[in-house]
């Protein structure tokens, strides 16, 4: 949690925040944004509708349930909109920006050492406790959600559904969103009592006092929904994105590593839905079993630093960049650093691109809206979906960690028995992921010394 600022806002008045205080606000929140999507949308709530009063509940919420059916990471989705609707489009893209600078920095140099030393006793033992750690994290994500979504029988079918999809019958991660979300269309309107799961953030009835941005307060010139601005944001969007794949296939050609880096997490970042768990079955299959950017072992010692790291989990992606421009040596042997970092920043700018679009695109109409959107059906089946797509990650991740060279080599007991305490460190105890990840780590690596 941030701690508290001494400038809080009284209640008699709220003064128009500057695009200084929202940029230090921006870069603070950047810095200390632990604690996943809830726990960020939370310190958002804290600070921005509490205690500094810049938007009201009922505003913040709006906002909340438009990015909460976003494809991409619902928390920086939640920032651009609001450094947009405050600041117009230099607004939400500082917000939505240093949401993610930090974590990729950061990243970036975790993910130097780990490709350099990664293989220096200490180094390997504090991730041989990690590994554990992170597949508790992964079935702690599928208790956590299956406990709000799955609330009957239909929704318990659609999970059981998907996970027998992509872990029996191997089939595609966007096929099985698809399908879910056409369940949950055709569920909404044959049965909608069991597609309205809320996902409820608080209480629209709650009152802080007035805000800067209020429940009342009109919309301002850069808010009002046009079909001309419309056409230009999508315009200036794609153009953006079409010159910067463009000029990768020119200098190097479609098949070129950085290229297919492009393309690869464009498709990823239009179906992020559910969370950063529900893409990494699909970064995985492309990322390890297609391209081969890293091995298995790879992607799961990628979580666990990406769980370490303050932003939203998707930046995982810059962790899978680095290391496949390290492996790939896209600069030749001598500048292995180089080809991951700009590997890195290439995963990133597609990844978080189309992001930026949908709230500058959208957030206009949703303002008009007052909150009637009509997706929460679809939402709910996409997500009851994720639930056994989470479920599914949980098992590769166990047979990975507990069985390193197969089913026919060791059992590794020394993981099964950090990964079962991990879990119920998280799933009993309600401790923080980052405690739990950091004293598994530091158990592994004394196991490793000892041993």
């Amino acid at each position: 949690m941030l701690p508290p600022e001494p400038d809080a806002p009284s209640p008699e008045a709220v003064n128009h925040p500057s695009f200084g205080q929202a940029f230090l606000y921006w870069l603070r929140l950047g810095c200390l944004s632990f604690g996943g999507p809830a726990g960020q949308i939370a310190l958002m709530h804290e600070d921005l509708v509490e205690r500094k009063r810049w938007i009201s509940e009922r505003r913040f919420l709006h906002a909340l349930n438009y990015c909460m059916v976003l494809p991409g990471p619902e928390a920086q989705q939640l920032a651009t909109y609001i450094g947009w609707l405050m600041h117009r489009t230099w607004g939400g893209v500082v917000a939505g920006g240093l949401f993610v600078l930090p974590s990729l920095l950061i990243l970036i140099g975790l993910s130097w050492v780990y490709m350099a030393w990664g293989h220096v006793p200490a180094v390997a033992g504090v991730l041989h406790g990690i590994k554990p750690a992170v597949t508790a994290i992964v079935v702690s994500a599928a208790v956590r959600i299956g406990s709000r979504v799955l609330k009957n029988g239909w929704l318990w079918g659609i999970a059981v559904a998907a996970f027998v999809a992509i872990f029996a019958l191997g089939l595609p991660f966007p096929l099985i969103v698809l399908m879910a979300g056409l369940v949950g269309f055709i569920g909404g309107r044959v049965a909608p009592t069991k597609f309205m799961v809320g996902g409820g953030h608080g209480s629209e009835g709650s009152s802080h006092g007035a805000a800067f941005i209020d429940d009342h307060t009109p919309k301002p010139t850069h808010a009002r929904f046009t079909w001309g601005r419309f056409w230009r944001v999508l315009s200036v969007g794609l153009a953006l994105w079409a010159a910067g794949i463009g000029a990768l296939t020119c200098l190097l050609g479609w098949d070129a590593v950085l290229t297919q880096m492009a393309w690869f997490f464009t498709k990823a970042a239009l179906l992020t839905f559910g969370g950063a768990y529900a893409v990494l079955p699909y970064v995985y299959q492309g990322a390890v079993e297609h391209f081969q950017w890293l091995t298995p072992g790879q992607m799961i010692d990628g979580l666990a630093l990406g769980e370490t790291t303050p932003g939203p989990l998707i930046m995982v992606v810059s962790y899978v960049g680095f290391v496949g421009g390290w492996t790939k040596a896209l600069f030749g042997p001598e500048a292995l650093p180089m080809a991951g970092v700009v590997a890195a920043a290439v995963v990133t700018t597609f990844t978080f691109l189309p992001s930026f679009l949908f709230i500058f695109l959208g957030a206009p109409f949703i303002e008009s809206t007052h909150g009637k959107l009509g997706f929460t059906a679809p939402l709910t089946g996409i997500t009851a979906a994720v639930v056994g797509v989470i479920a599914n990650l949980a098992v590769f991740f166990a047979h990975h960690v507990l069985w390193p060279q197969g089913l026919a080599g060791g059992f590794e007991w020394s993981a099964a028995v950090i990964g079962v305490a991990a879990a119920l460190a998280l799933i009993r105890c309600q401790l923080g992921v980052i405690p739990v990840v950091l004293t598994s780590g530091l158990v592994g690596m004394a196991w490793q010394l000892l041993t």
